[in-house]
C-alpha cells in the first residue's frame, strides 16, 4: 500500500471557489484504494458551511514558527466518501468571509504557514506519505520546505513531491525581502535558479524548482505553458523541466453531473431518450427566464466567470451582430463590471434573445447545461476547463476556441467523416468565433439528424475521473519507482 497526501487550499464538499476544489474533492475518490491510501489536508476556514464544519472532529494541537513568531496549529479530521481529510485550524489566518483575501502579503504569510503546518502535522496524525501532491501556488513552499528543513528528520527522508498547476496566472509573488522574512528560508534560496523571479520572491516558482514532478491539467496546456505567450514569465523553468512535466486532463464527477439523475433539472434524460426529453428542459428554462417558449430556436448557454481570460472581449465585440440571428443566449456568472453591464444592457435591448443572470447558482447552471443546444467557451487560454465537459455530458454541443483543455476534449465537427462532438475555431479572433457560431447554427437548423448524431457522440465521450485517475497512478508508480 502506497501513501499519498494531497495538500490544497480548497476542496469539495468543504470549500469551493473554482475548478481546483472539484479536482481535489473528486480525484482521491477515484484512485485505486487497493494500492493507494490517499488523504487530503485543507485549511479549516471559518466560512465553511455549518453542515460541513459539523463533520470535523478535533485531534490535537501544537505551535509552529512563521514570520518570527509562534502560531497555533489545530488539527481536525473528517472522513468523506471513504477519504480521510485533515484540517489545519488557525483563526488568525483562516477566518473571514471567503477563503482568499486581497492583501497579498497576508495571503503569502497565510499559505507559508499552511505549508509548514501541513508538513508538521504528519508525525502527529501518524501518516507518512511517500508522495505529497501539491496544488497551485498556495502549496508551492511544500517542496521547498521538504528539501530545506524537513529532510533531516528520519520521518521525512525520501518523501517525494508533485506540483500541479491548475492556472499558471496565479503565482504568489511579492518583494524578495518580505517573502524571505515570512518564509524564514536562508539567503541562498533567493537566487534566480530558485525562488527569486524578476527581483521578487515567487512561491509557485519555488514549487516548480524543488518538486520531483510537475503536472498540469491538460496535454495541450502542458505544451502551451512552455511558450512565452502562455508561460506567464515562467516558461523558462517549465522548458528546463519539460522531462518532468506532464499534462493529465481533469475528469468530471459523473455521479454529480448526470442528466439521468440530476435533481436540479426539470426533466431527466439519457443518451437514448434525449431526442424526446431534453427539449422539455429547454421549455421550462425559457418559461423560468421569461424568454419566448420556442422549441425550434437555437439556445446557446454561457456559464462562466465574466473575464478577459474567458474570451468575453470577443463576445462584446460582436454581441449586437450575434443578436441579429435567430438565437437565444442564456448567461450565468459574475466578473468584470464591463462584461456584467454589457450583458445587462443587451438583455434590456433584446429581451427576447438574451437572459443575463449576473450571479451564481448551482441549480441554474445545471439547468443551462441541460436546456441549451450549444455552449460557448471562446477562452484566450484554458488550462483544462470543466464547463465544456459538463456540456458534453448533457448533450449540449460546445463551441470552443482551440486552446488548452478545450482543444483536448472537444473534437471539431467534420461533415465529410461524420465525426466530432462540437465546433471549434483556432485563432483568438472575434470574426472567426462568429463564423464558428454561424456554422453551428447552419448544422442545427438545416441538418438536424447530423446534429443529433453529434449529441450521441458527445454523450458517449468518457471524461470521468476513472480515466484521469489511471494517469495519476502511473505517475505515482513512476515516482515511487
Amino acid at each position: 500500500m502506497h501513501n499519498v497526501l494531497f495538500v490544497a487550499s480548497e476542496g469539495v464538499p468543504f470549500i469551493k471557489t473554482g475548478g481546483l476544489a472539484d479536482v481535489v474533492g473528486a480525484l482521491p475518490k477515484y484512485i485505486d484504494k487497493r494500492y493507494y491510501d490517499v488523504r487530503v489536508v485543507l485549511p479549516k476556514y471559518t466560512c465553511m458551511k455549518k453542515e460541513e464544519a459539523d463533520k470535523l472532529k478535533y485531534l490535537s494541537n501544537f505551535y509552529v514558527n512563521i514570520n518570527n513568531h509562534d502560531e497555533y496549529v489545530g488539527i481536525f479530521e473528517a472522513v468523506e466518501e471513504g477519504v480521510h481529510y485533515y484540517f489545519i485550524d488557525n483563526e488568525h489566518y483562516f477566518s473571514g468571509y471567503g477563503p482568499y483575501g486581497n492583501d497579498v502579503v497576508f495571503e503569502i504569510e497565510k499559505f507559508a504557514f499552511f505549508c509548514k503546518a501541513a508538513l508538521s502535522i504528519l508525525p502527529v496524525i501518524d501518516f507518512r506519505p511517500e508522495i505529497i501532491h501539491c496544488h497551485d501556488w498556495q502549496t508551492g513552499l511544500i517542496p521547498v520546505y521538504l528539501k530545506e528543513r524537513f529532510q533531516g528528520g528520519e520521518f521525512y527522508r525520501g518523501i517525494k513531491s508533485i506540483m500541479t498547476i491548475h492556472n499558471l496566472k496565479f503565482q504568489g509573488v511579492w518583494d524578495l525581502k518580505t517573502v524571505q522574512r515570512i518564509t524564514g528560508l536562508p539567503d541562498y534560496y533567493f537566487t534566480p535558479d530558485k525562488l527569486e523571479h524578476y527581483k521578487d520572491g515567487n512561491l509557485l516558482k519555488g514549487g516548480l524548482v524543488f518538486a520531483d514532478a510537475i503536472t498540469t491539467v491538460s496535454k495541450s496546456y502542458a505544451e502551451e505553458i512552455k511558450t512565452e505567450f502562455y508561460g506567464e514569465n515562467l516558461y523558462g523553468i517549465l522548458r528546463a523541466r519539460s522531462n518532468d512535466l506532464r499534462g493529465i486532463v481533469n475528469g468530471l464527477d459523473y455521479d454529480i453531473f448526470n442528466p439521468e439523475t440530476d435533481k436540479y433539472i426539470t426533466d431527466n434524460y439519457n443518451a437514448i431518450n434525449f431526442r424526446k426529453e431534453k427539449i422539455k428542459n429547454k421549455r421550462a428554462l425559457q418559461k423560468q427566464l421569461n424568454l419566448p417558449v420556442d422549441d425550434k430556436v437555437m439556445m446557446i448557454g454561457i456559464v462562466s466567470r465574466l473575464t478577459d481570460q474567458k474570451g468575453f472581449d470577443l463576445i462584446s465585440y460582436l454581441l449586437d451582430e450575434i443578436c441579429q440571428d435567430h438565437l437565444q443566449i442564456v448567461v450565468l456568472g459574475t466578473g468584470e463590471d464591463r462584461y456584467e453591464n454589457m450583458f445587462r444592457h443587451f438583455a434590456w435591448k433584446y429581451p427576447d434573445k438574451i437572459s443575463a443572470n449576473i450571479y451564481y447558482s448551482e441549480e441554474l447552471s445545471h439547468r443551462i447545461y441541460a436546456s441549451s443546444d450549444a455552449f460557448l467557451v471562446p477562452s484566450l487560454f484554458e488550462p483544462c476547463g470543466l464547463s465544456q465537459l459538463m456540456a458534453l455530458r448533457y448533450g449540449t454541443l460546445p463551441i470552443v476556441r482551440e486552446t488548452g483543455g478545450l482543444k483536448d476534449t472537444v473534437e471539431p465537427y467534420n461533415r465529410f467523416e461524420n465525426t466530432g462532438t462540437g465546433f471549434s475555431f483556432a485563432n483568438y479572433n472575434a470574426h472567426e468565433m462568429m463564423a464558428c457560431i454561424r456554422y453551428a447554427e447552419q448544422i442545427y437548423y438545416d441538418k438536424k439528424r447530423e446534429w443529433n448524431k453529434m449529441i450521441d457522440r458527445a454523450m458517449a465521450a468518457d471524461f470521468s475521473w476513472k480515466e484521469s485517475a489511471k494517469h495519476y497512478q502511473d505517475m505515482y508508480d513512476w515516482l515511487i519507482g
